[in-house]
C-alpha cells in the first residue's frame, strides 16, 4: 500500500490523485495542471496498486496537455526507485500505445540501467513491436533465470519473443515450454501427500472436520473446500471456532468456501456481524451478496462507519449490497464516496449502485465516469450515460482508441449502434 498524502477532493490535485473524470475534463483549462499530473506519476497516489488503475488515465493527460515523456523516464533512473516507479512504467507503456513512441526510449533506458529493469523489459515485450525491443535480448539472457524467461514468454505468439527465440537458445527453450503448457506459472504444482482429491471426497464429515482443524496440515485447506462443496452446516460452526484465531490461508479458505452457501448462511452471518468480530468480514460479504431488505439498516450502519473512518476498503461490500438491494437511503453516502474516496476500485461499484437506486441522479456521474481512471467505471458509464452530443463524441473516442480496454471499446460500439 502506498502512503502518499492525498489532497482535498475539492482541488484539482486531489481529483487527479483520485483519478476522477472531472479532473481529466478540466485539466486543460487550469494553469499548472501539467506539473500536478507529473507529480501524480512520480508519487503514485493509489491506495492499492494491485487493483487500482492510473496508467492510461495519466497517459491520456500527458497527451492532452502535450507534456514531455522525459521527466517520467527520469523518475525510473533515480537511485532507489522502487515500487512507486511501477506507475511510471505503466504510463510510459500507455504513451507508446497512444502513439507517443519516444516513451519507448525511456523504457529502454530503464531496462538497461534502472532498478525496475525487468518491469520495463516486460512492458516492451508486451507492446509486441520488435523494433522497440531490438537488441535487448542479450541483456535479457544475461540477467534472467529460466523462470523469468518463461514469464516473459507468456504469449508464445508475441513477435518480440519469437524474434528473440530465433537467435537465443534459452529463450527458444522457454518458448517451447510455454507452448507445451509446462512453463512459468501455467500449471499449479501437483498435490503431494496422502490427502488427494479422491480420498478427501471419500472421508466422512467428522474426519474432514478433524482434518480442517489441523493448523500445520496441508490437507486442512482441501478438507475445508470439500466441506464447502458438500454445503456442510458444521462448517459454519468451524468458522466461528477458527476465524477469530487465524489470520492466515486457512481463514481465507473458510471465507471462500462459505461464500458459496448463499442464503443458507444468512442467519449465521447476521449474528456474526453483531457478536463475532473474527467473522465480521465474511458476514458482510455474505450479506452483500445474499442479504434481503431486512439487512439494509445493518449494511447502512457499516457503510456509515466506513465512511466516517475513511476506511474505503471496508466500504466495498456494503456499497455492493446496498446497490443490489436498491436502497435509496444510501444515495447521499454513495455520492460522498464517489467524490471523497481515494480508492478508485470503489467507483465502478458506486456507479453501479447509483444506477440501480437513483437512475436520474446517476446520469451526471455516468458522464464523468466516461473519463474515469478505472476501465470498469468507464464500461458501466458507457451503458448509463445520457446520449448527448458530448457523450456521443466521447463514446466515439473510447470505441476507436487502441489503448482502451477491449470491453470498454465493445460497450461503446454497442451503445453507438442505437
Amino acid at each position: 500500500m502506498n502512503e502518499v498524502g492525498i489532497e482535498s477532493a475539492g482541488t484539482l490535485h486531489g481529483q487527479l490523485q483520485r483519478g476522477l473524470g472531472r479532473a481529466a475534463r478540466r485539466a486543460a483549462g487550469v494553469a499548472g495542471a501539467g506539473e500536478l499530473v507529473l507529480d501524480c506519476v512520480r508519487r503514485d497516489p493509489r491506495q492499492d496498486p494491485r487493483v487500482e488503475s492510473r496508467g492510461l488515465y495519466y497517459a491520456r493527460l500527458v497527451v492532452d496537455l502535450e507534456l514531455p515523456a522525459g521527466p517520467i523516464g527520469e523518475r525510473l533512473l533515480e537511485p532507489g526507485c522502487g515500487e512507486e516507479g511501477r506507475l511510471a512504467v505503466e504510463v510510459l507503456t500507455e504513451l507508446v500505445r497512444l502513439s507517443r513512441r519516444e516513451a519507448a526510449g525511456a523504457l529502454r533506458a530503464c531496462a538497461e540501467e534502472g532498478d525496475l529493469w525487468f518491469e520495463a523489459v516486460e512492458a516492451l515485450v508486451r507492446l509486441g513491436d520488435p523494433a522497440l525491443a531490438e537488441g535487448l535480448d542479450a541483456l535479457v539472457v544475461a540477467r534472467c533465470d529460466d523462470r523469468e524467461l518463461e514469464w516473459l514468454a507468456v504469449d508464445p505468439d508475441n513477435p518480440v519473443i519469437r524474434r528473440w527465440a530465433g537467435r537465443r537458445p534459452r529463450i527458444a527453450a522457454a518458448l517451447e515450454r510455454r507452448r507445451a503448457g509446462t512453463g512459468g506459472r501455467a500449471r499449479p504444482p501437483r498435490p503431494s501427500g496422502p490427502a488427494r482429491g479422491g480420498e478427501r471426497s471419500g472421508r466422512s464429515e467428522s474426519e474432514l472436520l478433524e482434518l480442517a482443524r489441523r493448523r500445520d496440515d496441508e490437507g486442512a485447506v482441501a478438507a475445508i473446500f470439500e466441506l464447502g462443496r458438500r454445503r456442510t452446516p458444521a462448517l459454519l460452526d468451524l468458522a466461528e471456532e477458527l476465524l477469530p484465531q487465524r489470520n492466515d490461508r486457512w481463514g481465507g479458505a473458510l471465507c471462500r468456501a462459505l461464500r458459496e452457501y448463499g442464503s443458507a448462511a444468512l442467519p449465521r452471518a447476521r449474528a456474526w456481524v453483531r457478536t463475532h468480530t473474527g467473522c465480521q468480514a465474511l458476514a458482510l460479504c455474505i450479506l452483500a451478496s445474499h442479504g434481503t431488505h431486512q439487512d439494509i439498516p445493518l449494511l447502512m450502519s457499516e457503510l456509515e462507519a466506513a465512511v466516517e473512518r475513511r476506511d474505503w476498503g471496508a466500504a466495498a461490500g456494503p456499497v455492493e449490497g446496498l446497490g443490489r438491494l436498491r436502497a435509496g437511503e444510501a444515495v447521499p453516502l454513495l455520492k460522498t464516496i464517489w467524490v471523497e474516496s481515494a480508492y478508485s476500485y470503489l467507483r465502478p461499484r458506486v456507479l453501479t449502485a447509483l444506477t440501480r437506486t437513483a437512475p436520474h441522479t446517476a446520469e451526471s456521474y455516468a458522464v464523468e465516469g466516461l473519463w474515469d481512471c478505472e476501465e470498469e467505471t468507464r464500461r458501466v458509464a458507457v451503458s448509463a450515460v445520457p446520449f448527448t452530443d458530448d457523450a456521443r463524441l466521447r463514446l466515439h473516442r473510447l470505441r476507436s482508441d487502441p489503448a482502451e480496454d477491449q470491453r470498454v471499446r465493445a460497450a461503446a460500439a454497442d451503445r453507438l449502434m442505437f
